[in-house]
């Protein structure tokens, strides 16, 4: 990974981290990456993107209300639920930047009111990527309960390997500060995205993979066995990244001379900006 994006992406965390997280406050109360990255000025590693080399996404506590034998399922919500609607997409990585097929993932949250239902699988359930190692859940923003943070649990296993069991932020959450359980390299990427939100997370699990030179990551969050791509060498908005302008999956884009490709459908703001926004834009 160039100096480039990992200096980046760290100013994005670090920003975020201003935004929900008070030095008095992180320093008495916060997780102790927390505490020691206001205290030195050292800024936490995001959970790695899959090319950069960097460790596993980490594991956290499985909590008291896990439950198997979840239903099969890619969405926890019908047209009556109530809450803000969310979906939450994103990749599965081995060690060596290839996607995996076939991963499992089973999500358990609470409801908008903070409850977790321990008798039925009310926002409960388990999927498996796709040939992209990709994932999709529809859900609620989940509600808050008394010493958490807003969180969403999952259970994430690549075929034939061990269960990583970890738990999922929201950015700029003021209790972000205070749960002692938090961890910032686990935060979500979140934006608004009517009626709802749409949060992105990438996980990489500790599988060892071969990378070859030109694996690269899936491009978009579909089923399909190819990528989408562009034809032409002029996207919408031209070739400059610009905010305000639409982008599309597969659109490439220049942003201070180097080439990106958007991985999911968003319109441009300023702060993010493509070696701003792993979760959006892909480098060339």
């Amino acid at each position: 990974m160039d100096e480039e994006n990992k200096l980046s992406r760290k100013t994005v965390l670090k920003a975020a981290l201003i935004a929900g997280v008070a030095a008095p406050v992180a320093l008495i109360g916060g997780p102790a990456l927390a505490r020691t990255t206001v205290a030195s000025g050292q800024v936490p590693e995001l959970t790695p993107y899959c090319d950069d080399g960097d460790d596993p996404t980490i594991p956290q506590t499985e909590g008291p209300y896990f439950k198997p034998n979840s239903p099969q399922r890619t969405s926890l919500v019908t047209g009556s639920t109530p809450g803000t609607r969310l979906t939450v997409s994103g990749f599965v990585f081995g060690l060596g930047c290839l996607p995996i097929a076939r991963a499992l993932l089973d999500f358990w949250q609470a409801d908008v009111n903070g409850n977790y239902d321990n008798v039925g699988y009310t926002f409960r359930g388990h999927q498996f990527t796709n040939d992209q190692g990709a994932f999709s859940l529809s859900t609620i923003v989940p509600g808050l309960y008394p010493g958490r943070t807003r969180h969403i649990h999952v259970k994430v296993q690549a075929p034939g390997r061990p269960i990583l069991t970890t738990q999922l932020y929201f950015p700029n959450e003021p209790r972000n500060n205070t749960d002692t359980i938090f961890d910032p390299r686990l935060l979500m990427t979140v934006r608004d995205q009517p009626p709802g939100k749409h949060a992105s997370f990438d996980f990489v699990l500790n599988v060892p993979q071969t990378p070859t030179s030109t694996s690269r990551p899936p491009t978009s969050n579909t089923t399909t066995s190819n990528p989408p791509t562009t034809s032409t060498s002029n996207p919408p908005g031209g070739t400059t990244w610009a905010p305000g302008t639409g982008y599309s999956a597969g659109t490439r884009v220049t942003y201070s001379g180097r080439g990106y490709v958007c991985l999911q459908g968003h319109t441009a703001q300023p702060g993010w900006e493509p070696p701003s926004t792993p979760a959006l834009w892909r480098a060339e």
